[in-house]
């Protein structure tokens, strides 16, 4: 899934520290972040915020844990891409 336009930034991680396993957002460059880091969560929010933010795609390692992040997307339809 491409993000984009992430405003609820605290709702979207509150969602990905919530699944159970990896949670990774990958830019077109070949960059990997894994949000279950803090530090990471720290890079990817300023990726998204930045101006290559609409070249991020969202991964989840679990179908339960994606099952979550599309449920919080279907209620922020602005954020997918």
């Amino acid at each position: 899934m491409k993000l984009q336009n992430i405003d609820q930034v605290h709702e979207f991680l509150k969602v990905v520290d919530e699944c159970k396993e990896d949670v990774y957002l990958t830019s077109s460059f070949g960059d990997k972040y894994n949000l279950k880091s803090k530090l990471s969560q720290y890079i990817a929010v300023a990726a998204l915020l930045g101006d290559h933010g609409e070249e991020l795609e969202l991964w989840c390692d679990s179908k339960d844990d994606e099952a979550m992040m599309l449920d919080f997307l279907a209620q922020h339809k602005e954020i997918i891409d």
